[in-house]
Formats: C-alpha cells, sequence, structure tokens
C-alpha cells in the first residue's frame, strides 16, 4: 500500500493504518526523542511527565542487529523468509498465505493459543521457543548498557530486577496489529514500580509497524483502572479475577480496544508515531497507553521487537513475570 503524505507542523508523515483502518492527519504526531546524554534529572522528569522516553541509539546497534540475524536464523524452517534473502534482513516470503504465520501475546491469538495448521504452529513453537535461546534471554535482554541506564535513570540501582518474561513478537506485512492496551492490564499482582523498554530489533519505517502512543493518557489509563476496580467489587470478583486481564470488564484477549483510531477520537487525543532505529529504546510508564500500526513495509520487512520489563526488587512485583513467556500462561 502506497504511503500517502500527512501535512503539519510535525515533520510530513506517511499515512498510517490501524486495525480499524486510516489514522485521520489531524489525530497524528511525532514521538519527542530524547537522547540518552542528556542529565539524567531531565530524562526523568521527562519520562514522568510524557509518560514515555524515546531514546535514540541508548542501546550499541551492532548487538541489536547480531541478535535479530539470530532470530531470524532460528525461525528460517518455517518458511517465513525470502528464498535467497539475508536472515538480518527479515524479509517476508510474500508469495505464501499470512496465515501461515500468526503473531503471538495479547492482542494477537486471544489467550497465547496454539494455532492447529502444521506450519503455521511450527512457527509459532519456533517464536516462542526463541524466548529461552542464549542469544536472546541471556545476551540481548541481559545487555549491560541498557539495564545500567534502567537503574540509573530510575534510581533503583542494584534492586533494579529484570523480568524474565517479556514479548520477542514479529509482525508479518499486512497482518493484524497490537490492539490499544496498558500494561498495568497485565501487571496487576504487583504495584506500579515497574518500566517496560520497547527495543525495536532493526529499523522499522514509520508505516513498519512500530508502536504508537496515546498522547497524555496517563490519566486516562488511571480513570480505567478505577474503573475497572469499582466494577469488580460490585460484581462481587474473587481477588484472583479482579487482577487477571482476561475478565469480563475487559475485552476477551485483555485490551481495551481493537480500534485505535475510533479511540483516539472518542478521547479527543493524538496517537504519537515514528520511525525507529536498531539500538533504539522507548520506555514507558504503566499507565501509558499505546498500541501498534500495521506494517505496511514496501520491502516486505518483518517487524521485530521486544518489549523488556524492569522493576524495582524491593516492592511488591508480578511473579508471574519471573516465568519465559508461553502460551496459556494466563499474563
Amino acid at each position: 500500500m502506497s504511503a500517502l503524505p500527512i501535512e503539519g507542523k510535525d515533520k510530513a508523515l506517511p499515512q498510517l493504518f490501524v486495525n480499524d483502518g486510516p489514522l485521520a492527519p489531524e489525530r497524528v504526531a511525532r514521538l519527542k526523542p530524547s537522547s540518552p546524554d542528556e542529565p539524567v534529572e531531565d530524562l526523568r522528569a521527562r519520562l514522568h511527565s510524557d509518560g514515555y522516553l524515546f531514546l535514540k541509539q541508548l542501546m550499541p546497534r551492532a548487538d541489536v542487529l547480531k541478535a535479530r540475524e539470530e532470530y531470524f536464523k532460528f525461525l528460517s524452517p518455517s518458511g517465513v523468509l525470502k528464498p535467497g534473502s539475508a536472515p538480518v534482513n527479515g524479509i517476508y516470503d510474500s508469495s505464501k498465505d499470512t496465515s501461515a504465520f500468526p503473531g503471538i501475546g495479547a492482542g494477537s491469538t486471544g489467550e497465547n493459543s496454539r494455532p492447529s495448521a502444521e506450519q503455521a504452529q511450527l512457527f509459532v513453537d519456533l517464536a516462542i521457543q526463541a524466548h529461552r535461546e542464549d542469544w536472546y534471554a541471556e545476551t540481548f535482554c541481559r545487555n549491560t548498557v541498557l539495564s545500567a541506564f534502567i537503574a540509573r535513570l530510575t534510581g533503583w540501582g542494584d534492586k533494579t530486577l529484570l523480568l524474565r518474561r517479556s514479548l520477542l513478537r514479529n509482525n508479518i506485512p499486512g497482518t493484524k496489529a497490537i490492539g490499544v492496551h496498558y500494561d498495568q492490564i497485565f501487571l496487576r499482582w504487583g504495584d506500579l514500580s515497574n518500566l517496560t523498554a520497547w527495543c525495536p530489533m532493526g529499523d522499522i519505517s514509520i508505516d513498519g509497524g512500530g508502536l504508537i502512543y496515546l498522547e497524555s493518557s496517563q490519566e486516562l489509563a488511571e480513570q480505567f483502572e478505577n474503573d475497572f476496580s469499582e466494577r469488580a467489587k460490585e460484581s462481587r470478583f474473587s481477588e484472583t479475577d479482579s487482577k487477571n486481564a482476561f475478565n469480563s470488564n475487559m475485552l476477551s484477549n485483555g485490551l481495551l480496544s481493537n480500534d485505535p483510531a475510533k479511540f483516539g477520537q472518542r478521547h479527543g487525543k493524538r496517537w504519537l508515531a515514528s520511525d525507529y532505529e536498531a539500538g533504539d529504546v522507548v520506555l514507558h510508564l504503566p499507565y501509558m497507553i499505546h498500541a501498534s500500526t500495521i506494517n505496511y513495509s514496501p520491502e516486505d520487512v518483518i517487524r521485530l521487537a521486544t518489549d523488556i520489563r524492569f522493576c524495582d526488587s524491593s516492592r511488591p512485583y508480578d511473579k508471574r513475570w519471573c516465568n519465559f513467556f508461553d502460551v496459556n500462561d494466563g499474563v
């Protein structure tokens, strides 16, 4: 699909698409980039004010591209890659039916169930197993540059804990994008002392399926959470049900909405978007509402990114996130 320019006071943006259609030009703006070299006090204040911190080239680019290469080499037996292409490029074999390559995680396959088709099952099983491979779980997720920055920014120091459960997601061109949510929905067994590092694993063009953030949305998310808590009391939910993202107050996949365009318009807020480079990291707070665009990469580049989460180990945290991601894990 061709990219149409969006004009405005921000640098021109292409037409972006989400699950429920195009985002209106007046409902889109750019994320504000920050440098990791800025004073930590300024960065901390910006994070808490905006709900996110878009850090340019925080992680070594070579480290990110190495992990990307290992991932697509690992998934290559599924047949997802264009024949003859280099794994690090992650080029989708567009002659294949996209149904053979379903996504994983909330908003993709309901409550993280395995597909029945043989090729699709192989693809999903490899994508799940990738979370446990040393090149990802030990080398990429434990990148010392990232963890040291988190410890310094938050002030948690040696209390900074990496939560083992992460969401290493691929997004095939033209397939369903991630719906509207905030992370605390899925981490309710702990308090608010958690921070997500969204890491693009490769360059992602602005129309290539990257994350989008709902501008100034933290207060709105808190209102949703308070409303869910009140409704849970009225419905006499058990403590377990109240903390479960997959309850009758939410969509079946734990999301606020599958329709980002309508959601942003209904609440009178803009979606913030950007292109991303390998090495960039976006940190976001538990109540920052976000989603993703549909990957319409003209070069058929598979969007690959991961959500790595950290917490203050001295405060209550969601112990379910100490295990590797798996299907039907209830999170």
